[in-house]
């Protein structure tokens, strides 16, 4: 999974457009031996800057320093992009924090080819091998565990029900003509149809994944991967679907400058009623209630409409989830709140109060949310998972992804030339 020649240059060049000097560089990991007070400091980079899971995180840290006193969490919370180019430039100093969050994929196994990560096999077999074997797969490499996840989920639909009704749309679309016929009602009937952040990206490559997965079936795009060809007339006919949305202007005034979880972003935008749905993942009804009002009852789920034509199936999903690893040396303070992470009781907090998707299986009693339940039932009935393609893939190749969907969006660049260049790049990192 991902090219196992750690590219610098990509990393080097990260590294600047993050603005980070080398004092910054060195920072992290530093702290983590004790000090003459024989406390253990833990540095802990996350990305749940939203309420209310960065409050819940914030007190299971503090938690977790009652019942080891002499061990202190030290919080770093940066939004997704943020975290991503900061995170590229440590893995290109060669130092990384002693926790920090993972998707696991092709950009783990970058930094597990440096050297940069602890192997966790060991530690936590006697409790890690109890978690949802679908979550735990995409921190798996060589069948050696390198991360532990904290939840699992994937990328579908949201959507306002009372606007849907005002459009005179009876229920959720299941194919991509019926999805674009909802567009055009939406739209006739003065409402905004979608929501989204185009200025970050990682957003709108939801819809080119989704759309190829379709087009091509699951296992499509990773054998394009193992390829390095993504010029395949499914790929092309991906970027057309999406395309022929855009010729619909569909999103909000504004959206290729819109951040996703900003007051004014594609989250809020749903949450505030401004716009009847966006594509995203189970995380979406507490970002739409942190950054707007939210939708209580009036939110509803649908998973991603087929493709007539197409070879893939709405069994087949797109998706991932959150996790944890180590830097390589981390002390065993660093595994043993993994482990406290990993609980029955950690895992039934963070689902009622944040609305995850337990990964520990005892704590699935805590989901109540009836549109989780739906997303929950989507996974456990799935026929084929596709984890974020800037996550499966060596970074160079994802970044890329992300930047030549955005440029298909916002109208300068065509299908076949977004199908190119991704081949391009993918090429490069041999």
């Amino acid at each position: 999974m991902g090219d196992p020649a750690l590219s610098r240059r990509g990393f080097l060049a990260a590294s600047a457009a993050a603005g980070l000097g080398m004092t910054a560089l060195t920072a992290c990991g530093g702290d983590s031996d004790g000090g003459s007070s024989g406390t253990t400091t833990i540095e802990w980079w996350n990305i749940s800057t939203t309420e209310p899971t960065k409050g819940v995180w914030a007190a299971l840290a503090r938690k977790f320093e009652a019942q080891n006193p002499k061990v202190k969490i030290k919080i770093v919370q940066l939004e997704n992009d943020g975290f991503k180019s900061k995170m590229t430039a440590l893995t290109s100093s060669g130092k990384l924090p002693d926790i920090f969050h993972t998707w696991g994929g092709g950009v783990l196994k970058q930094q597990v080819d440096a050297g940069l990560v602890e192997d966790l096999t060991d530690s936590t077999k006697p409790w890690g091998d109890a978690l949802l074997p679908v979550a735990r797969e995409p921190y798996l490499l060589d069948d050696r565990v390198y991360g532990v996840p904290f939840d699992i989920g994937m990328i579908g639909f949201w959507y306002n029900k009372a606007l849907f009704e005002k459009a005179g749309i009876s229920a959720p679309p299941t194919t991509w003509t019926g999805f674009l016929d909802a567009v055009r009602k939406l739209k006739s009937a003065g409402v905004t149809p979608l929501a989204l952040a185009g200025k970050e990206k990682w957003p709108g490559m939801y819809y080119w994944a989704y759309l190829a997965m379709r087009t091509a079936g699951a296992d499509a795009l990773q054998k394009a991967y193992d390829a390095k060809d993504f010029t395949g007339a499914p790929f092309v006919e991906a970027g057309e679907h999406l395309d022929e949305l855009v010729g619909l202007q569909p999103f909000q005034k504004g959206y290729l400058g819109a951040a996703y979880s900003s007051p004014t972003g594609q989250a809020a935008t749903v949450g505030n009623g401004k716009a009847a749905m966006e594509l995203m993942g189970q995380w979406a009804p507490v970002v739409q209630a942190d950054a707007g009002k939210g939708l209580g009852k009036d939110l509803g789920y649908f998973p991603f409409p087929a493709v007539e034509g197409g070879k893939g199936a709405l069994t087949e999903v797109f998706g991932g989830g959150g996790g944890h690893a180590l830097r390589r040396g981390a002390p065993q303070a660093a595994v043993d709140f993994l482990k406290f992470f990993a609980s029955e009781a950690t895992d039934l907090e963070l689902a009622r109060k944040t609305g995850v998707l337990p990964v520990v299986p005892a704590a699935e009693k805590a989901i109540t949310d009836p549109n989780i339940k739906a997303v929950q039932e989507q996974l456990k009935k799935a026929t084929g998972f596709q984890l974020y393609l800037d996550q499966a893939y060596a970074p160079a190749v994802g970044q890329e992804v992300n930047d030549s969907v955005a440029a298909l969006i916002a109208g300068s660049k065509s299908p076949g030339q977004v199908a190119q260049s991704i081949t391009r790049t993918a090429k490069e990192e041999q």
